[in-house]
C-alpha cells in the first residue's frame, strides 16, 4: 500500500489507534493503525464562534491533530451551508465494526460510502473483493474511489440509493449503514444471507439485528450513544410560524428532557425527528422546537407553554415518554423486531411499551 504519508501523520495515526484500543488490540485496531484517515479527509469544515463554517485543509494549523482526533468531521456542505457528509467519529466506527462481527470470507455491504474511510477499513481487514459500498452522491463516490486508489484498495463502490442495496453483489453476510435511518430497509433484509448481521444507526442509537428469515430480523440496540447524518430523503420543513399561531397548552415536561434524558426514546417514538433550540442573550435555554418529516411541528418554552401543529401532536408523545421513563432509559434495554410488514421497537421485553417504525426509509 502506498499513500502520501510522513512521520508526523504516521505518529498521529498510531496515537489515535492506541487511544481507541485503550490498552487492548484487535484486527480492527490494526486497520485504524494502518489506514490513513487524512487521505480520506483532505479538507473538512468547522464552525467558528459565530457559527460560520471555515474550511480546514492540510496546510492549515491544527489540521493533522483534528483529523486524528476522536471527532466526527464535516466534509461537505450544500449551497446553503448545510452539512451533507462527514467522516464519522472513530470510536463509534470502531464500536460498529466490532458489533458487525465480520470475519474473513464474509461479504459486506456498506450503506453510505461518504469519504471512503470506513470502506477502506473494511477492505483492509476483510479484503477488497469482499466489500461493496453504495452512496447516492456521485461526487462523493468519485472522490472516495480516488482516495481508495491512493491507498491501494479497490472495493466495489457504487453510485445509487443505498437503501436499495446492490443486488448484483448479494447475498451479504454483513450489512453496515453509516447514515442515519428511520428503519431497516426491506431490500437490505432481502439481500442478506440467513444469519446475517446488520448494524445501522436508528435515531440516537445503533441497532444490531440478526436476519432470521426473508424480511425478518431480531436484535437490540448497542449501549453506545450515536447520531449520524440522516439519509437524504424528502421531508417537510418545520412550520414554526404556523405553530406560533396555535393556542398554547401547559406541559410539566421541561424542554431539557428532550435534549437530554428522552433524546434516544424520542428518536424511536418519533422516527426521523429533528430538533433545535433557542437561547436568550445570556445563552440560557428559552425553548426547543421539534418536527418530523410529515411537517408536524411543536415548540416547548421553559415556561411550560407548548404550541403544536400538523398531523401529529409531537409534544404529546414526549409527555407520554416522560411518564414511561423516570430517568434516561438505557439504549441496550430496547429491542427491535422486524417482519416483512412491521418494524417494532420495544422496551423491557414483549410486554413493555413499543413503537412502530415507518415502512419506508
Amino acid at each position: 500500500m502506498t499513500w502520501p504519508d510522513n512521520g508526523a501523520s504516521a505518529a498521529a495515526r498510531h496515537r489515535m489507534a492506541a487511544d481507541l484500543a485503550g490498552g487492548g488490540w484487535s484486527e480492527w485496531i490494526n486497520a485504524f493503525t494502518t489506514v490513513p484517515r487524512h487521505v480520506f479527509v483532505p479538507r473538512f469544515y468547522r464552525q467558528d464562534t459565530a457559527g460560520a463554517w471555515q474550511s480546514v485543509a492540510r496546510e492549515d494549523p491544527g489540521y493533522l491533530e483534528a483529523v486524528y482526533s476522536d471527532d466526527a468531521l464535516t466534509t461537505q456542505l450544500d449551497d446553503h451551508d448545510v452539512p451533507t457528509s462527514s467522516s464519522s467519529q472513530p470510536s463509534v466506527m470502531l464500536r460498529m465494526l466490532e458489533a458487525l462481527g465480520a470475519d474473513g470470507g464474509n461479504q459486506v455491504l456498506e450503506l453510505g460510502t461518504g469519504t471512503g474511510y470506513n470502506a477502506a477499513l473494511l477492505a483492509h481487514r476483510l479484503g477488497a473483493s469482499h466489500v461493496t459500498s453504495v452512496d447516492i452522491d456521485t461526487g462523493l463516490v468519485a472522490a472516495a474511489v480516488r482516495h481508495l486508489d491512493t491507498v491501494g484498495l479497490q472495493p466495489t463502490v457504487v453510485a445509487g440509493d443505498g437503501a436499495q442495496g446492490c443486488t448484483s453483489r448479494a447475498p451479504y453476510d454483513r450489512v453496515i449503514a453509516t447514515v442515519g435511518l428511520r428503519m431497516i430497509p426491506q431490500p437490505l433484509l432481502r439481500q442478506a444471507a440467513p444469519g446475517a448481521v446488520i448494524v445501522a444507526p436508528l435515531g440516537y442509537g445503533l441497532a444490531r439485528v440478526t436476519v432470521t428469515g426473508p424480511g425478518r430480523a431480531v436484535g437490540s440496540f448497542l449501549d453506545t450513544p450515536a447520531f449520524f447524518m440522516a439519509r437524504r430523503a424528502d421531508g417537510e420543513p418545520p412550520r414554526f410560524e404556523e405553530a406560533a399561531q396555535q393556542s398554547p397548552t401547559l406541559s410539566r415536561v421541561p424542554p431539557t428532557d428532550l435534549l437530554g434524558r428522552l433524546r434516544f426514546a424520542a428518536s424511536v417514538a418519533l422516527p426521523g425527528y429533528h430538533s433545535c433550540s433557542w437561547n436568550d442573550v445570556e445563552g440560557r435555554l428559552e425553548a426547543v422546537g421539534l418536527w418530523t418529516p410529515d411537517g408536524s411541528t411543536a415548540t416547548a418554552h421553559v415556561s411550560g407553554a407548548v404550541r403544536q401543529c400538523g398531523p401529529q401532536r409531537l409534544w404529546d408523545t414526549v409527555e407520554d415518554l416522560a411518564e414511561v421513563f423516570d430517568g434516561g432509559p438505557a439504549r441496550e434495554d430496547f429491542q427491535l423486531t422486524i417482519t416483512p410488514t412491521r418494524q417494532v421497537v420495544s422496551h423491557g421485553g414483549p410486554d413493555g411499551p413499543s413503537w412502530e417504525l415507518p415502512l419506508s426509509p
